[in-house]
Formats: C-alpha cells, structure tokens, sequence
C-alpha cells in the first residue's frame, strides 16, 4: 500500500471521526429536558405521562423517586422523539395516590413542573 493511499485513508477517516462527534454533541444539545420539583409531603415513586387523546400512559425512570422538598431533571428518551410536544402528566406518590392529571408542552425552554397538595 503507498503512502498517499495510506495518508487518503486516515483523512478519511479522521473527517468521518470529526463529524460523528457533531452530531454526538447536538443529540446531547438538542435534548429535550425539563425539571420536576415535589413540593409534597409524600415522595414521588413515578411520573406518568401520555398524549391527549391516548389512554395508555408511558412513565419516567425515576430510580428511587424525588423525595419531598426535592427536584430532578429528567429528559425525554429518544424513542419518544417522535410523540407530541404536549402531554398529560401526573404523578404517583409512595402511598400510591396519584397527582390530578396537567397537560404541558414539554419542548418548552426551561420547563419546570410542581407537583404540590
């Protein structure tokens, strides 16, 4: 192999390791996110969430959930990219009641939802 093919490969190569990590920074860029804070008594186990008109609910990973007084920023998955901005959302709490369902538009800047009693 002679040296200007060798030099054509690793240009390829390098250009193509370049722009793979533009489009790595604008997934992460690009992401949808959003903050919860629980201002309840009662720690938060799961967030609900489903698009108006559709009677089936998706849910959140919250791990162990938000604890009272706490927040979290959570961030859509990427499987849901392709659903409505607006969504109802509501939360379940340790006692497995749940919060009134609140319809938001969840590609708003900055979006900050309270869970309150």
């Amino acid at each position: 192999m002679s040296f200007s093919s060798k030099l054509f490969r690793m240009s390829v190569l390098s250009a193509f390791l370049v722009l793979m990590s533009f489009s790595a920074t604008y997934a992460q860029d690009g992401e949808v996110s959003f903050t919860v804070y629980n201002k309840t008594n009662s720690r938060i186990t799961r967030l609900l969430v489903a698009e108006p008109g559709k009677k089936t609910w998706s849910y959140f990973d919250i791990g162990k959930g938000i604890a009272p007084g706490g927040s979290m920023v959570l961030a859509w998955d990427k499987s849901a990219y392709n659903e409505d901005c607006v969504q109802w959302i509501k939360a379940v709490y340790a006692d497995k009641s749940q919060s009134p369902a609140v319809k938001f538009d969840f590609c708003e800047d900055d979006l900050e939802l309270e869970f309150t009693e």
